[in-house]
């Protein structure tokens, strides 16, 4: 399985996603503009010592990343969609795209991927999302454990 941060802004739900991509074997792909540099030392905290075992992928763009992404099916998460996370049916070659902490997925890639857009719904009225690392945890866990992963 693949997660894709789109745009990520705060290094510590990139190190804390990097360090679940270790433990689960999944491949990660960070779609810039990153909103820090790799060498950030908040970004390195979080993923602990556990970088070496991250297959991680970078591109500068959503089209560059479109243009050389692995081949599979593109299921994205939005705050916005009305459909659960665990109406999807996923397999091992899905790539779970997520969005940035502050604008979540753009309009273009909403779009794009309205046919998959899913959302992980929340009984609380207070808040508008949830932490990135947080969704993308609950959703590769569900994605595993549909797969008889986990």
């Amino acid at each position: 399985m693949h997660i894709v941060f789109v745009e990520p802004e705060i290094p510590p739900n990139t190190g804390t996603t990097a360090r679940l991509c270790a433990a689960t074997n999944t491949t990660f792909h960070l779609v810039g503009p990153l909103g820090f540099s790799l060498e950030n030392r908040y970004l390195k905290r979080a993923g602990l010592d556990y970088w070496p075992y991250v297959d991680v992928h970078s591109y500068p763009t959503w089209s560059d990343f479109l243009s050389r992404r692995p081949s599979g099916r593109m299921i994205a998460f939005s705050a916005r969609a009305t459909v659960s996370y665990t109406q999807a049916q996923y397999t091992d070659s899905d790539l779970l795209v997520f969005g940035s902490e502050t604008r979540g997925l753009s309009t273009e890639i909403r779009t794009l991927l309205a046919d998959s857009l899913y959302t992980i719904p929340m009984s609380g009225t207070h808040v508008r999302s949830l932490n990135l690392s947080n969704a993308a945890a609950i959703v590769l866990y569900e994605a595993l454990r549909q797969q008889g992963k986990v």
